[in-house]
């Protein structure tokens, strides 16, 4: 089966300092997979080498089996690859309804036009009005983004992703910063994405981890530790050393 994401041999180097040291690893299609490690073992620097907003140093990149090193962010989210950030990457000023507008017809090439086309084609309408309702967003609609709670910004952003269509999509941290009132929205959300979509977690909320994903890979220091079910991470005891500790989840 061809792996919907896969790396071979990433390296990174910012003049003496190795982000990323000969990773090799990939998602299989609707795989629902996490990527966690401690502070500084280079995950960020992975995520950016796989989505194309740096190049790497050594190693390639393939997109369904396609390689995709040599091409830009904005290439691979036309070939499936989305993502969310750390810290959300939102239109303060426009409205949730105003901003899936925008993707949707940025997705179907009508982006210059977005004001005019996205009130006259019922196919754009009822998709933001799908994914509204999907995120729980609906009653958000015609309020300006910098005014939501920000569990909703949060949902707002991978709802935006969503909108691309993805076949892969990458979530950085969606539940970081989120009160925990608002922490079920999320995680109701990510139950929800759609079963054919490949998605990599990235996380440092192990309880959010264990409950999500069902393989799990380890990067320490830029290099890959290991990778294996939830079961196994939570055993192994080099993952407990550096990262887990000891009680975490037995």
């Amino acid at each position: 089966m061809t792996a919907a994401l896969e790396a071979r041999g990433l390296v990174k180097q910012f003049g003496a300092l190795l982000a990323t040291d000969s990773v090799s690893f990939s998602i299989a299609p609707g795989a629902r997979q996490a990527l966690i490690g401690p502070n500084g073992a280079g995950k960020t620097t992975l995520i950016n080498l796989l989505t194309g907003v740096v190049r790497p140093t050594e190693g390639h990149v393939f997109l369904e089996g396609r390689d995709v090193t040599g091409l830009a962010s904005s290439e691979r989210v036309r070939l499936g690859l989305s993502r969310t950030f750390q810290i959300n990457q939102l239109f303060p000023h426009l409205t949730p309804a105003e901003s899936l507008g925008l993707a949707i017809s940025e997705r179907s090439h009508s982006g210059a036009d977005f004001w005019r086309v996205a009130g006259t084609r019922p196919g754009i309408v009822a998709e933001i009005a799908e994914l509204l309702v999907r995120f729980g967003l609906e009653a958000e609609l015609d309020k300006p983004t910098k005014k939501l709670p920000y569990g909703k910004q949060r949902l707002l952003e991978i709802a935006l992703a969503l909108a691309t269509r993805p076949r892969v999509l990458l979530l950085d941290e969606p539940a970081a910063g989120v009160p925990e009132e608002e922490r079920r929205d999320i995680l109701a959300a990510l139950a929800a994405l759609p079963s054919d979509v490949a998605i990599l977690l990235i996380e440092h909320d192990m309880d959010l981890v264990f409950s999500f994903a069902t393989r799990i890979s380890v990067l320490v220091a830029g290099r890959l530790l290991v990778e294996g079910d939830p079961d196994d991470i939570a055993a192994d005891e080099r993952v407990k050393a550096v990262y887990l500790g000891e009680d975490a989840h037995g």
